[in-house]
């Protein structure tokens, strides 16, 4: 059959607890009222948070490790590249992040339950680590498909040319640098006592090491360590001339700051730093920071480029990632060079920040009367929020759009684009998978904090003993809640959990049978048997097999780990 498919925002589950079933319809509300009241019991939110963890490990987890959503009756389970029962997923929103709720869990309750969990999962983790030291974006666990890529589990590692197609250790979307931050965690709570996810962990580490290039950055992939004499250490600087047209070159090797590939990284050394007391970690975040400093581009603007060639020049990634100036990266290195300033007190790390944050500021946006699509995507019915490019034409600081494209995706494997991702001056019909405008709300808050380091005393801003989150900007200062404030958020999220303890929520992630899947780029007509069916901008066409559509509810491992952490904020605030 043919389904006709537009993204939507997931939306949560129903929120009336079990209480107010039955009750006579002018009652409702008034029960409603008192069921949100109601603060619950530190008994009841124990039984939840077991309940939904018993149900992510032993019915959703495969072979201890997870994909990023599950059809409601977990069928199926997909993430951003991979799908069904013998992949799971290393990215963040996947596994990496279940595993950081179980320790959650394990820290606001101290159930050994939470971390046998944890150290499941960890142990899965680690039979994906590659030779290369760090992990793909997924893990293969079918024996036959398994043969194929470099497991330090599976045996002596071989050269990687012997493996179908050079697999890759990837620092993409805080892939290896979110699994190395989990399991050195683990490995500390469980009294760096396991020798398996130790020793993984610590090879991890001494590997990113060997994978550093001399100026202090990382490639985004990367399955040897690479040649010094090829990456000369250099000041960024514009390149004489550059291509509009992709030049489709290989560019994993790229100095790369995109999707926050090095703040991920240098974050990951300062935690493995602070757990192992290891002064080598500790030095290759410093040296990180010292390639943020090289990184930044002369004036007229001072701020930083998604990825870097091997001269320093801003270079071309994927066929819509242009050499350019980026006003969404560029947020994220500050941040991160401020990170460094807590966490070592040296000075030199601030002093790029007011060229750069000045250069952003007079780079927003201007407001305009018809503000296109992707516009008014960024704006998000905020007239007057300050919207930055996220690719600023190189010297004279243009914005650089990317025009849509149709493309098709079949069941082999294979896809194919159209038309389309050319680069354009002109922000109407612009791709908009991909954010090629970003806000400016956080650039105040950097701005402000930077003003605050730079009054402060280095001993008063260093962060906390232990870390939470995944990310550099997971540690920034905030209120902690009372249990009144959270009691009905906690009702809730307990009254909306099914029988068998999963929160389940409106969204379609397909099924295992879709033959083709077609974005289109433009209007467009779908003729099927005599039945012409007009299909919209945007709109995503997929056919898949049978005659039973995919299931409209689904279980997804954010909302997982974003419940079982707010179950835990509330059992630490109770008295």
């Amino acid at each position: 059959m043919t389904r006709l498919l537009t993204a939507k925002p997931p939306v949560p589950a129903s929120s009336t607890g079990p209480r107010c079933r039955g009750v006579l319809l002018p009652l409702l509300a008034l029960c409603t009222l008192a069921s949100a009241q109601e603060s619950p019991q530190r008994e009841d939110v124990l039984q939840a948070l077991r309940k939904a963890a018993g149900f992510y490990r032993d019915q959703v987890a495969t072979h201890g490790a997870y994909h990023f959503a599950y059809a409601e009756d977990l069928s199926y389970g997909r993430s951003e590249g991979k799908e069904g029962p013998h992949t799971v997923e290393v990215q963040r929103e996947g596994t990496p992040l279940v595993g950081m709720a179980y320790l959650e869990a394990y820290a606001a309750t101290g159930d050994r339950y939470y971390l046998d969990a944890a150290r499941a999962t960890a142990l899965a983790i680690v039979s994906g680590q590659h030779c290369s030291g760090g992990w793909d974006y997924f893990i293969e666990f079918d024996p036959t498909e398994r043969k194929k890529f470099p497991y330090r589990a599976d045996g002596p590692c071989r050269d990687i040319t012997t493996y179908p197609g050079n697999p890759v250790t990837s620092l993409d979307d805080n892939e290896t640098q979110a699994v190395m931050r989990f399991l050195a965690r683990v490995d500390k709570a469980l009294g760096f006592k396991d020798p398996t996810i130790h020793e993984a962990t610590r090879y991890a580490f001494d590997s990113l090491i060997k994978a550093q290039y001399p100026n202090g950055a990382w490639p985004q992939r990367f399955n040897r360590p690479p040649d010094p004499a090829k990456h000369p250490v250099k000041q960024a600087s514009f390149p004489p001339s550059w291509s509009w047209k992709w030049p489709g070159s290989n560019y994993q090797s790229h100095y790369t700051f995109n999707d926050n590939s090095i703040s991920d990284m240098i974050d990951a050394f300062l935690e493995g730093a602070r757990i192992y007391n290891e002064p080598r970690y500790l030095a290759a975040a410093e040296k990180g920071g010292a390639f943020m400093l090289l990184a930044q581009m002369p004036e007229p603007q001072p701020a930083w480029a998604q990825q870097y060639d091997a001269n320093m020049f801003p270079a071309w990634a994927r066929n819509f990632e242009p050499p350019s100036v980026s006003g969404g990266e560029s947020q994220g290195v500050m941040r991160t060079l401020m990170v460094l300033y807590r966490e070592t007190g040296n000075r030199k790390y601030l002093e790029p920040l007011p060229r750069a944050i000045a250069y952003l500021k007079r780079s927003a946006l201007p407001p305009v009367e018809k503000p296109s699509e992707i516009r008014r995507r960024a704006l998000a019915g905020r007239p007057d929020r300050m919207v930055l490019a996220r690719f600023y034409e190189l010297q004279t600081n243009r914005p650089l759009y990317v025009t849509k494209g149709t493309r098709v995706s079949v069941k082999s494997g294979s896809s194919s684009l159209l038309d389309g991702y050319q680069l354009s001056y002109d922000d109407n019909s612009v791709i908009t998978h991909y954010g090629v405008l970003v806000n400016g709300d956080e650039l105040p808050a950097i701005e402000a904090e930077y003003e605050r380091l730079a009054k402060a005393d280095p001993a008063s801003v260093r962060r906390s003993d232990n870390l939470r989150g995944l990310s550099p900007w997971s540690e920034r200062p905030r209120a902690k809640p009372s249990a009144k404030a959270l009691a009905a958020q906690v009702a809730q999220l307990i009254g909306s959990m099914d029988p068998r303890g999963a929160w389940t929520e409106t969204g379609s992630i397909g099924k295992s049978d879709r033959i083709v899947q077609v974005f289109a780029a433009r209007e467009m007509v779908l003729k099927v048997g005599s039945q012409v069916i007009p299909v919209k901008e945007n709109d995503m066409i997929e056919l898949f097999q049978g005659k039973e559509p995919p299931r409209e509810r689904v279980i997804r491992s954010q909302t997982f780990a974003r419940n079982v952490d707010l179950l835990c904020d509330y059992l630490r605030a109770l008295p």
